[in-house]
């Protein structure tokens, strides 16, 4: 694809806008950036790019003007609609409106690995990265949460494959992505606020297999129905299932997981050496060997991985227990269905510290877990009073106004033997720079707290 001279748009200046300025000047094109934050809130991205060339056009007066005359292309961060009106209008006189995705796959070499799913998706293919390396090949791992595919163009040519995290807003704006192995983890409601229903989301993530062909792989979860309809097309498919054993792809079954690959014997990786815990965990260890084992892996390889890999940060991690009550992170849950999981891996009592920006999540189908998992309820953020409505006669609840009363309620409402567990059910960005830095929070708070018990 030819950029030289090009005049492209770039919409959005976070980390994926920043890559996206660097690699199309290095290919010579002429770039625009945009973003509706005003100027002094883009400092650090405005430092990345500095003398790169780039025009900037930042700010709310934009929302004026028609950035997009003038442009032969225009390139979407992930996150930013593509249906806003001035889009619309650039689409209507022939200029192409791409993601960041759909820029990155017109200039791929390699081999390309897929993973997407409401939830999972990064410990997927954390695993999948890992379980290569450890096999002697040299993937290049990243996407949406991550390093954005386009940054990892420059490295590929001593890479055998990439292997991307891929989100639904991302596949909407990739006509053409094509992989030639995707998993779909999983699929439960969320990102409301963008999908006018639960099936328009689903429709979002089954573009991932869209453009597949014969020799392509398909990876599904058998135990998910919003799934079942995808077994169709082109192409090859693995199922896996956490309860039934499968004649053929991956499933749980007397403490191990099995694993057969068409022409091949099965394979078995028993549970007591594999450090991750939970269903859901087993379920994303058996869609990364699926992906990987096709791909050359080394079962023993894998074997390895799986006896050291502890999980990734903001996922149901451990943070502290002090005074016989354990506190754990899960600020990555931000949908109901990540919420219901973390519930689920808890025989003990919950205090439920949730609650932040809606995204138009329907949380009354966490009612049956918290009524059976949580003794109380927590709830911040923009959420807390809609929150407190939908559940007000399931546990008690407190309303506070920051973190450190969170915990510092949570704390006292936990008893010896019981947990306090942060899982939102909400995006951060209400009071937080992201889920990460919610997390850290917590955390930072959490051990405060154990430091001032003198735990």
């Amino acid at each position: 694809m030819e950029l030289h001279q090009k005049k492209v748009l770039v919409v959005g200046l976070a980390r994926t806008g920043v890559a996206l300025c660097r690699f199309l000047t290095a290919q010579g094109a002429r770039v625009t950036v945009t973003d509706q934050a005003p100027p002094q809130a883009l400092k650090e991205a405005r430092r990345e790019i500095a003398g790169l060339g780039v025009t900037e056009a930042l700010g709310t007066g934009l929302k004026k003007k028609t950035p997009w005359r003038g442009s032969d292309l225009i390139i979407l961060s992930p996150g930013v609609p593509p249906e806003l009106d001035w889009l619309k209008e650039a689409r209507q006189v022939g200029v192409p409106v791409w993601g960041e995705l759909e820029l990155a796959g017109h200039f791929l070499e390699k081999p390309l690995i897929a993973v997407s799913g409401t939830n999972g998706k990064t410990t997927t293919i954390t695993l999948v990265g890992e379980f290569l390396q450890a096999s002697g090949r040299n993937p290049l791992v990243g996407g949406n949460i991550g390093t954005p595919a386009i940054s990892l163009l420059s490295r590929q040519r001593q890479a055998n494959c990439l292997v991307l995290e891929v989100s639904s807003f991302q596949l909407d704006t990739a006509p053409s992505f094509h992989p030639q192995a995707a998993a779909l983890l999983n699929i439960t409601p969320d990102h409301l606020d963008r999908y006018p229903s639960l099936a328009a989301y689903a429709a979002s993530k089954a573009n991932l297999f869209r453009n597949q062909g014969g020799s392509d792989l398909k990876v599904l979860n058998a135990d998910d129905p919003a799934l079942a309809a995808l077994d169709t097309g082109p192409g090859r498919v693995y199922h896996f299932s956490s309860s039934r054993p499968l004649t053929r792809g991956a499933w749980l079954a007397n403490g191990s997981l099995h694993v057969r690959l068409t022409g091949a014997a099965a394979e078995r990786f028993p549970l007591a050496g594999i450090r991750l815990s939970g269903r859901h965990n087993l379920e994303n260890v058996m869609a990364s060997l699926l992906l990987s084992l096709d791909a050359g892996a080394s079962p023993e390889a894998c074997r390895r991985v799986l006896a050291d890999f502890r999980g990734l940060p903001h996922r149901l991690e451990f943070v502290a227990e002090f005074e016989r009550v354990e506190f754990y992170d899960d600020s990555k849950g931000t949908n109901v269905g990540a919420v219901a999981v973390s519930l689920g891996h808890f025989s003990k009592p919950v205090i439920l510290i949730a609650g932040g920006r809606d995204k138009d999540s329907d949380f009354s189908l966490l009612s049956p877990a918290i009524q059976e998992r949580v003794k109380a309820l927590v709830l911040l953020g923009e959420t807390r009073e809609r929150l407190a409505q939908t559940w007000k006669d399931l546990a008690p609840i407190c309303l506070v106004n920051s973190m450190a009363e969170a915990v510092r309620r949570a704390y006292n409402l936990a008893r010896p033997g019981e947990v306090v567990l942060l899982s939102p059910a909400c995006a951060s960005f209400d009071m937080f720079k992201d889920y990460a830095h919610r997390g850290e929070t917590f955390q930072k708070l959490v051990q405060e707290m154990r430091h001032a018990k003198g735990s």
